[in-house]
């Protein structure tokens, strides 16, 4: 059986898309997942995003980890699956989706840029390696001075496997401020390496940064190795509310495999 399928990149992290309607990729399947994902005998992906439809809401979204494994939100893959829906089944409007961690917007924000909601933060902790942020998926954010020459994948590895965030595991954020812009390199567990932008942990850093007073705006931009995104927000007591990330979300290509 073939499936058709569009390749989707959001600043350098990069996602299979497939409107899942009716349902020919079974959710359980992460043999499949992982050879859909994998760069040398798949298509290749840091994911794989269904998208299907979805009572009240204009979609909802699945998302799966290059391993197969689901994850409840994935910011980056968010905008693109938007942009997609938009493309192909909305029109460019504002729209809402549903996601494993709730429901989102999504709106056009200019040439090639998505804008989508993340759910409310509503407690942070400290932990001995740095701030525990949950914005959707779990993320450590350990600041550091310079992150650019930091061996990110052994920094990464050893505290996503960490027993401390044990069982589920936890995705890790080297964030530091360099000529006074927040840069944020990110440890992705389910694809178990270095990403070139991971939305949520953007998200997780800008608003880990202005919890501990590094930056002292409520937008900012972050940079991260495939790109620069914004993150817009309103600090409450105990976390961060009207959350907002807007970044690129670009279609790469369209074409169909053998399932």
């Amino acid at each position: 059986m073939k499936i058709q399928f569009n390749k989707y990149e959001g600043a350098g992290n990069d996602f299979i898309l497939v409107k899942n309607n009716p349902k020919i990729i079974d959710h359980s399947d992460s043999l499949l997942i992982r050879k859909l994902c994998d760069r040398r005998f798949g298509i290749g992906a840091d994911g794989l995003m269904l998208v299907e439809e979805y009572e009240g809401y204009d979609f909802r979204m699945f998302y799966f980890n290059s391993d197969g494994s689901e994850s409840a939100m994935c910011g980056n893959g968010a905008r693109c699956a938007s942009h997609f829906a938009m493309r192909h089944m909305t029109g460019f409007r504002d729209l809402k989706f549903m996601a494993g961690d709730g429901w989102h917007t999504a709106r056009p924000a200019g040439t090639g840029k998505t804008e989508i909601s993340i759910t409310d933060i509503t407690e942070f902790s400290e932990t001995p390696d740095g701030i525990l942020v949950n914005t959707g998926v779990p993320h450590l954010v350990v600041f550091t001075d310079d992150n650019r020459n930091s061996d990110m994948v052994s920094i990464g590895r050893t505290l996503r496997w960490s027993p401390a965030y044990a069982p589920e595991g936890v995705n890790v954020n080297l964030a530091s401020i360099i000529g006074a812009k927040l840069h944020v390199r990110t440890y992705e567990r389910g694809v178990e390496d270095e990403t070139l932008a991971c939305g949520t942990g953007i998200t997780a850093s800008a608003i880990a940064a202005a919890r501990t007073g590094k930056i002292v705006t409520r937008e900012t931009d972050v940079i991260a190795r495939g790109g620069t995104l914004s993150v817009r927000f309103t600090m409450t007591e105990k976390g961060a509310t009207d959350i907002f990330l807007t970044g690129p979300a670009t279609y790469v290509f369209s074409g169909e495999i053998e399932i």
